[in-house]
């Protein structure tokens, strides 16, 4: 379970955060609970103070309280050194008194300069990070295999050996799988580009439709890349823009 924590007095801005939340597609496929404050309450505290889940703190500077964003991020400090934390203000002067009083910050963001594309940005990076611990799994008689998907960068049927090469960052694997059947294993940043090469999204750099390629980022060119599949990997970039 991972904790997404709103502490915002404005009415519009929490509606703000809430629609954005609520769109964003990358979030429905983790176990993700988000619980909102408009200020420092025993629940709140109790929140805190729960070391059993990761949290994402997402917090208002200048609330209508005794206690503020910067309180309560203090507090959140002097208790918990892992969950991420994130404010928000109307104000930009207050980033560096916030930064001054609270080590570990994650971002600053002020709320009327593209607050939504920012706590986006800056959520999306976060669970990349600190949270992806999905997994690819595939058993049989012979092969337990269990590879974290920010870890592979494609796959891709080998006609030769008629078996799926599942390439990774640092090394590949061979299994009795075809390229179809390999997506139930994925989540949606896998995308298939080719009738025989899915792409994990996170690792291209450039898609060349017109020569046939793709570039990852660790510098590889492969040449497996259709145009029937190009209206699917606009429209990941436009979920996902």
């Amino acid at each position: 379970m991972i904790k997404i924590i709103v502490v915002e007095d404005e009415k519009e801005t929490q509606l703000t955060i809430k629609n954005l939340l609520r769109k964003m597609d990358f979030l429905k496929d983790e176990e993700i609970k988000v619980e909102y404050f408009t200020k420092y309450t025993n629940a709140l505290k109790e929140v805190i103070l729960d070391k059993e889940e990761r949290k994402i703190y997402i917090l208002d500077i200048e609330l209508d309280s005794k206690v503020s964003g910067i309180d309560i991020a203090r507090f959140i400090r002097d208790n918990d050194w892992d969950s991420e934390i994130i404010f928000i203000t109307n104000h930009d002067k207050m980033f560096e008194t916030a930064y001054r009083s609270v080590y570990e910050v994650f971002d600053f963001i002020e709320k009327f300069h593209d607050l939504e594309q920012k706590l986006k940005k800056d959520l999306k990076a976060i669970f990349k990070k600190n949270f992806d611990n999905k997994m690819f799994k595939f058993e049989s008689r012979n092969l337990n295999l269990q590879i974290f998907y920010r870890s592979i960068t494609y796959l891709y049927r080998d006609t030769e050996e008629r078996k799926l090469i599942i390439n990774t960052d640092k090394t590949s694997y061979a299994i009795y799988m075809n390229v179809q059947d390999s997506l139930k294993y994925l989540d949606n940043r896998f995308l298939m580009v080719h009738r025989a090469c899915v792409v994990n999204m996170d690792c291209v750099e450039e898609f060349n439709w017109s020569k046939g390629y793709f570039v990852l980022n660790t510098g590889e060119k492969v040449h497996l890349l259709s145009r029937k599949y190009k209206k699917e990997v606009e429209e990941y970039y436009a979920r996902n823009s």
